[in-house]
């Protein structure tokens, strides 16, 4: 039988091994301008592109988080001929960026950009939504919390700061556990999201609060599993905002976006009591991303050499003691630790990551202060391993 031209193209570019999304006509919208979808999470294909660079601040409640007069400059410095070698092949960024569904990308070392590139018709000054990435945000600010005296320590229980939390799964939970993703709660983030994100972020009336209170079920003792879910980072959350005496975003402009010299307003997705889902929903331009990863980098340094989060806090994030066993490289995943909201790759702690759905990533090389930013629209095909690659070889240059 002969196959109509489209469908000999697709089988023919089946063939030759390509992603599924290349063997289709317009998986993500670019014939339609890269539409974004006004049903809150949507999660069709051809919504991804719009609704990832900024599409969802149109459709969800959010705050704003401002930008200071101040902005930490950039030095531009472009690698001409930056090659990589993954499995058999040298590769480029390009035909990196060529193969998979990649918005943005962004290699930095110290204050130089070594590669910047965009796709899909995204530009410079688009936020790109972090999902799990704001994980790692909730870290940095809880770092900024314990060095300010305002949690007296990481082995506090949540209900010493939310009385309202004393006798529930969470608030007996030590903010160390949750942190660490331990918190033994009964809760799995493929079959529960389902459930979570209505309750706490896209109903009709999201209550985090509501929501981490009810949660009591519990499958382990505190600290004897790694159980990657939403509520622990939630309940970390709630405790902040206490002690804080207002919202992440108000607290996150001046304890670290403005000290931190970005560029350009961030935003952060929230429930209907205006508290952060901060879980996800973090969305930043790329060469801010850049800046919080430059953080780590610098150990809590900013611009100026100033701490805007203690090298103390970097340490914590990068090490792990018996409390910490479960969240161990190795113990988490066979190649992958966890420890304070940061994903790690390498038992000494030098390469923190922060990892988000879909392909979010900023990969943080401590040894050489080498960042990279990565946002995409799908994580489907062996991508991560030849990022992994490209930025191995960044920290080599």
């Amino acid at each position: 039988m002969k196959l109509p031209r489209r469908a000999f193209l697709c089988s023919g570019l089946a063939a030759a091994g390509l992603p599924t999304w290349a063997q289709t006509d317009d998986k993500w919208g670019a014939l339609r301008g890269y539409p974004e979808s006004r049903a809150s999470f949507e999660r069709l294909p051809e919504f991804r592109v719009g609704n990832y660079s900024g599409g969802h601040e149109r459709s969800i409640r959010h705050h704003v988080i401002r930008a200071g007069g101040r902005v930490a400059a950039w030095t531009d410095a472009p690698l001409t001929d930056f090659r990589y070698r993954s499995g058999l092949f040298q590769r480029t960024p390009d035909t990196y960026l060529a193969q998979w569904p990649v918005t943005g990308l962004l290699i930095a070392r110290d204050n130089n950009i070594l590669v910047e590139r965009y796709r899909f018709a995204r530009e410079p000054a688009m936020r790109f939504q972090s999902w799990s990435m704001a994980k790692s945000v909730t870290s940095l600010l809880l770092g900024i919390c314990l060095d300010r005296g305002l949690i007296a320590s990481f082995d506090d229980l949540a209900a010493r700061y939310v009385p309202e939390l004393a006798g529930s799964l969470h608030g007996e939970t030590s903010l160390r556990h949750l942190a660490n993703m331990c918190s033994g709660a009964d809760v799995v983030h493929a079959r529960d999201n389902a459930v979570l994100y209505p309750g706490a972020l896209l109903g009709r009336d999201p209550d985090i609060a509501r929501t981490v209170a009810a949660w009591n079920r519990r499958s382990d003792a505190a600290g004897t599993r790694f159980n990657y879910n939403e509520l622990a980072p939630l309940t970390l959350g709630m405790v902040m905002r206490r002690v804080t005496g207002g919202s992440l975003s108000a607290f996150a402009e001046r304890a670290l976006w403005q000290p931190l010299g970005a560029e350009a307003p961030a935003t952060w997705l929230t429930d209907a009591r205006g508290a952060e889902f901060n879980s996800i929903g973090f969305a930043a331009r790329l060469r801010d991303w850049a800046r919080l990863g430059r953080l780590v980098a610098q150990r809590g340094r900013g611009p100026d050499g100033q701490a805007i989060v203690s090298e103390a806090w970097i340490n914590e994030c990068t090490s792990w003691s018996e409390a910490d066993a479960p969240a161990r490289v190795g113990r988490v995943r066979l190649a992958h630790g966890y420890k304070a909201l940061f994903w790690h790759t390498r038992a000494d702690g030098s390469r923190p990551a922060m990892h988000g759905h879909h392909g979010q990533r900023v990969l943080i090389d401590l040894p050489t202060r080498t960042v990279l930013v990565h946002t995409a629209v799908d994580q489907q095909g062996p991508w991560e391993h030849e990022l992994q690659d490209m930025f191995d070889a960044a920290t080599r240059l």
